[in-house]
């Protein structure tokens, strides 16, 4: 009887596959990778066509020994790696690595969705070739990414002197979140006031809230406190009545089910999980968790994708479940399906539970607190992906007084469709306007109270994991299997440090980003990036020639180094000497860059190991007791400015103060990109710098 072998990537699968077929089958794992490219080299022949030079990973020559033992003993070989680029590279490479086209074997690939007993068979009985399209586009990234941080990283090195890194994706979402910084730096709050007046209303106990809206011609912005006083002194004397009211019906659309950035977004708005955090929690989901009464199973499919696309037997399924569960009135008409821009790489569905009847409650004794969480929160999107969209009932009224109209608008939740399994923070706020019982043309209104308020614009907000993610994906920046790693660099090499959900730059950060634009622009420009991916996808697709790619890209990152290294030299940056003596030797002591920015430290390394803290003075006296104000950072390494007298003063300020008094009233000022703006908030004067 013939013996087969099928070689996946992970461990963790193994277990799982092995249970779902025969004696004759023998499942071993490659432990992911097993060739790349030299770690003490480029790894490619620019001047000679381009070609590749893969040598074995350290460390994996014990599990090639036993993957060839194995490979004798099999008369087929399946290569079941992961359903994607990286997973068809595998297959290539142990193909390559095992000597596979000069065995006698038959080698097949295999790829699944789901580890499901069902998905398994099925790919066994549907065999292929490897997709040499898929394995090039791999191919080309990966050279891609190699040419961007070998040729860059040891400039960075040389200018900011300590280990550092560049990559074609980290450091743009590094100039993305500079930006934003710069921005919210920039911003310039503007004052705004809304105005609501509590109406009483005959026969009813409860007051009507109406918003201020404008006039018959235009809607109006308050500006000013004087506004405001105006409008309510206008209309002391003027009667409210109720001039329109409509009544309609909204839909509330059931959600997408989730795809890998919108599953990374919404577990961290949820459950606060990092990226990193849902990945990992995502792949032990998917490659199987023993279940009680079930033995070892993959409860959702492949979590990395970015299509919403459901295979017609899980719908059929899903809505079977759905019009048994919850009736028939909760199935879905229609699906629709997410249009986009961007390529879309379809050949995998969307990030769905492999078996819709395996409820949350079901396997929560199997699974960890957060395993179970995170399989709730993808169980209930896809569910509520299949569900009939909620419906509301609406309110709309128009109330005149004098020139002025107000409005007030209300919903009622009339069916909760979807809702009942999948709801989330904004739809919840969105329903909290009761509209009275009946309310018409003819109803009695009379003046009850003014309710005004001061409000300021708020700046842009600080990126977070998840909304970085969105905007990697909008801008078609990276692809799902490059977000999480993206993240997790920036944040490692302490460019980014994360604070309350919320991502700022450090001051390394900013002095990488500052020469990543300075000297190679088009790397960190995102429609550059963006272009790049599209032509990945055009590789995978076996429209153009993968070393065309590689070969267009390459001699403008060449120019662009060697430019930058004449130009860098001109500007290296000596070490800049201090009026700080070193209590240890008596050495004036100089300033240095290291993993978390400026310090202090002796000239006289090794031989005096002295350091110390570096406080760069602004040349602003704090304007609580007058020593002077220091730039600081937090224990993260996020930058502030404080009174050098710390902790006994305790002055601070995320803006950088300036020496200049505010002329109106007496506060001192910050400043905001060319302006200067007063730090009272309440003031709110401005002037250019």
């Amino acid at each position: 009887m013939a013996k087969y072998l099928v070689i996946v990537e992970s461990p963790a699968k193994v277990k799982t596959i092995k249970k779902f077929l025969g004696k004759n089958y023998e499942v071993d794992a490659s432990n992911g990778h097993v060739r790349d490219l030299p770690k003490s080299t480029l790894g490619f022949d620019a001047e000679h066509g381009f070609e590749p030079k893969y040598i074995t990973i350290r460390g994996k020559g014990d599990v090639l020994a036993k993957l060839r033992k194995e490979v004798k003993k099999a008369d087929v070989i399946y290569l079941a790696t992961d359903p994607d680029r990286e997973g068809e590279a595998i297959s290539w490479h142990l193909y390559q690595a095992l000597n596979l086209a000069n065995s006698d074997k038959k080698v097949y690939r295999i790829s699944f969705n789901e580890i499901t007993k069902n998905a398994v068979k099925t790919s066994l009985k549907k065999p292929r070739d490897i997709d040499m399209d898929l394995v090039n586009a791999q191919q080309a990234r990966r050279m891609l990414d190699r040419m961007v941080g070998y040729r860059i990283s040891p400039l960075l090195w040389a200018k900011v002197k300590r280990g550092l890194s560049a990559g074609r994706v980290q450091s743009v979402a590094l100039r993305l979140i500079c930006d934003r910084e710069s921005e919210i730096n920039a911003f310039i709050p503007e004052e705004y006031w809304t105005l609501d007046a509590s109406l009483k209303v005959k026969g009813e106990k409860k007051p009507l809230t109406a918003k201020f809206y404008g006039t018959a011609k235009e809607k109006m912005n308050i500006t000013s406190r004087e506004q405001a006083d105006a409008i309510m002194a206008e209309l002391e004397k003027e009667k409210f009545a109720v001039t329109d009211v409509k009544k309609g019906e909204r839909n509330k659309k059931a959600p997408q089910p989730f795809i890998t950035s919108t599953l990374q977004q919404e577990a961290s708005k949820v459950l606060n999980f990092s990226t990193q955090k849902t990945m990992r929690l995502a792949q032990q989901l998917y490659e199987g968790v023993d279940v009680k009464g079930i033995g070892t199973v993959g409860l959702i499919t492949y979590l990395r994708t970015d299509s919403v696309r459901i295979s017609e037997e899980a719908d059929a399924m899903a809505r079977s479940f759905i019009a048994e569960q919850y009736g028939e009135n909760y199935v879905s008409s229609h699906v629709e399906e997410k249009k986009s821009s961007n390529k879309i790489q379809d050949a995998h569905e969307a990030i769905r539970p492999s078996d819709i009847t395996r409820t949350p409650v079901m396997v929560k004794e199997s699974l960890s607190r957060d395993q179970f969480r995170l399989y709730q929160l993808i169980w209930n999107r896809f569910t509520a992906s299949r569900m009939s969209d909620a419906k509301y009932e609406t309110t709309s009224v128009k109330i005149g007084a004098g020139k002025y109209f107000f409005t007030v608008a209300a919903s009622k939740l009339v069916f909760e469709g979807f809702m009942s399994v999948y709801t989330n923070e904004d739809e919840e706020k969105s329903t909290q306007n009761v509209m009275l019982k009946s309310i018409d043309k003819d109803t009695e209104l009379s003046f009850d109270a003014w309710d005004e308020k001061q409000h300021f614009t708020q700046p842009p907000a600080h990126y977070t994991e998840a909304s970085l993610v969105k905007a990697l994906e909008e801008r078609g920046i990276g692809r799902p299997s490059t977000y999480s790693p993206t993240i997790t660099t920036i944040l490692a090499r302490r460019y980014v440090i994360k604070e309350n959900k919320n991502l700022y730059v450090t001051e390394l950060g900013e002095a990488v980003n500052s020469i990543m634009t300075e000297a190679f622009s088009s790397i960190v420009d995102e429609h550059f990036t963006a272009n790049m991916e599209s032509l990945l996808d055009s590789v995978e697709e076996g429209t153009v020639n993968w070393k065309t790619v590689v070969s267009n890209f390459y001699p403008d990152l060449d120019e662009a180094v060697k430019k930058a290294e004449k130009d860098l030299e001109k500007v290296q940056i000596a070490d800049e000497v201090t009026d700080v003596i070193c209590e240890e030797c008596g050495r004036n002591m100089v300033i240095k860059y290291g993993p978390h920015g400026k310090f202090l430290a002796c000239p006289g390394f090794p031989e005096c190991r002295n350091t110390k803290p570096y406080f760069e003075k602004i040349g602003v006296a704090c304007p609580k007791c007058g020593k002077d104000i220091v730039l600081r950072k937090t224990k993260k390494g996020r930058r502030y400015y404080g009174c050098e007298n710390n902790p006994e003063c305790d002055f601070m300020s995320w803006q950088k103060p300036s020496a200049k008094k505010c002329p109106k009233c007496g506060n001192y000022m910050l400043e905001k990109g060319n302006k200067l703006l007063c730090s009272n908030e309440a003031c709110g004067f401005v002037k250019n710098s």
